[in-house]
């Protein structure tokens, strides 16, 4: 119930569960020393908050089905012989492990789990930040991270946080964490942003990528009954976001017509592109398709029809 709607008041968890109060807020209470939620005063609501921000060990048991999907996914995005930063988390380290298979890979990183991941991979270069080890994440933090990307430049970044909004874009709970993670969006061509569905419409206190930066969210299918999921993920389409979601039924409010991700060898059987409405999409040739046009001898539509109706009047 707090997944789906941010909060929920101790009466209303009574209620639905048909058992007193006093037992919803001893049951609470061991939800939260678990990290899977915060208690506020009568309720509890998602973990997270603009002060707080849950260690690694209550991280890795959340949503851990829905991460696996997006690492997946995210893995297809990534062809041979790129160079990439891949940003700290529990969502980034699964696609770090799967990165693990991808020949003549360069990944810049400051998660110690990340390179982890990547330690015996053969044919992947990884590229450690400096920096002041941040314990709660395992992540390399500071001014030594930060200098140490300087004048680097990369295909794309791949990011996690503790919450998405498309007022804000992405966010998280500590200061040197984001200020980390602005260094690496900088050296970045393209923005990947990796997030679960109970990240959508969460808030947190300090900012690291704004919606305008963001390239593309690849997220998991929401529950049907998350409005506020459903209702970020239109936000973000309307403000030009490419929504990847993994999963198998259609997320709220999207439209059919979706188009492929890109070179997506690693789990072809769950990825899609999903436009929602309002999302900015090219129906003409751009450059891109002109190019490939060129290479693989095709036509365009018009250009076909024309070609038969001269070789049927032949």
């Amino acid at each position: 119930m707090v997944r789906a709607n941010g909060a929920v008041s101790l009466r209303e968890l009574a209620r639905v569960v048909q058992t007193s109060e006093v037992t919803v807020r001893r049951d609470v209470r061991a939800l939260e020393a678990e990290g899977l939620l915060d208690r506020r005063h009568g309720g509890a609501v998602l973990p997270g908050g603009f002060t707080r921000e849950s260690g690694f060990p209550q991280k890795s048991h959340l949503a851990t089905a829905e991460k696996t999907a997006i690492a997946d996914l995210a893995a297809g995005l990534v062809e041979e012989g790129e160079a990439i930063v891949v940003g700290a988390g529990t969502t980034t380290q699964e696609l770090a492990r799967r990165l693990a298979r991808v020949p003549g890979l360069t990944v810049v990183t400051n998660s110690l789990l990340v390179a982890q991941a990547l330690a015996h991979a053969n044919r992947v270069e990884v590229v450690m930040t400096g920096g002041t080890l941040r314990g709660s994440n395992y992540a390399l933090v500071g001014s030594g991270a930060e200098q140490s990307l300087q004048g680097l430049r990369v295909t794309r970044a791949f990011l996690s946080g503790s919450g998405l909004t498309a007022e804000r874009g992405l966010s998280t709970s500590n200061m040197l964490s984001a200020s980390v993670d602005r260094a690496l969006v900088q050296a970045a061509a393209e923005v990947v942003v990796l997030a679960d569905h109970t990240k959508l419409g969460t808030d947190t206190m300090f900012q690291t990528v704004p919606t305008d930066v963001i390239t593309r969210l690849v997220t998991d299918e929401p529950p049907g009954h998350d409005d506020r999921a459903a209702t970020e993920l239109q936000a973000l389409a309307d403000q030009g976001v490419q929504i990847t979601v993994a999963g198998g039924a259609a997320a709220p409010g999207a439209a059919s017509g979706a188009e492929p991700v890109q070179a997506a060898r690693q789990q072809p059987r769950r990825e899609r592109d999903v436009p929602l409405p309002g999302q900015r999409r090219n129906h003409g040739a751009g450059p891109g398709q002109q190019l490939r046009s060129a290479l693989l001898g095709e036509q365009p539509p018009g250009e076909r029809a024309a070609r038969v109706a001269d070789l049927r009047r032949r």
